[in-house]
């Protein structure tokens, strides 16, 4: 009988789906969308929502069971700055799954979890601009041949 099972083991050791979870959560916390199979995107949906309902409440308690959570400091602080006041006055449901089809290596069902009322730009976080890497690396050129002469 299947009584008090209630999550899925994804075929991994607790400790590696607790270092999976953990990373996913950054994740999603980090750019408010990621994509990845459809079963640990049902898994993470609950937790992700836990963390948020702590993060409404801003007293140091709550801090520090979300950094034993999280262990980044920056998703902690993003979750009561930003999505503590975006959430405020929502009771739950703060993320959802799309199914996204299937994976083309091994047909995996994939699927996307995002946050509700999510920001666009926290997609490009770590992108650098284009112009700006560009203009660095004429600046790179120009100076050594201007030191030689």
């Amino acid at each position: 009988m299947r009584h008090g099972i209630g999550y899925r083991k994804l075929n991994k050791t607790s400790e590696h789906r607790k270092a999976l979870f953990k990373n996913m959560l950054n994740a999603l916390i980090k750019y408010e969308q990621i994509i990845t199979t459809l079963p640990k995107a049902k898994e993470l949906r609950p937790q992700i929502d836990k963390v948020i309902t702590i993060g409404k409440r801003n007293i140091l308690s709550n801090k520090k069971r979300l950094f034993s959570k999280l262990q980044d400091k920056k998703s902690v602080i993003k979750v009561f700055d930003e999505l503590s006041k975006r959430y405020s006055s929502r009771k739950g449901g703060y993320s959802r799954v799309l199914k996204a089809g299937f994976r083309t290596g091994d047909d995996a069902p994939m699927a996307v979890i995002e946050l509700v009322d999510r920001n666009l730009e926290a997609k490009k976080v770590d992108k650098p601009k284009k112009t700006e890497t560009k203009d660095k690396k004429k600046e790179a050129q120009q100076e050594p041949k201007a030191a030689s002469k």
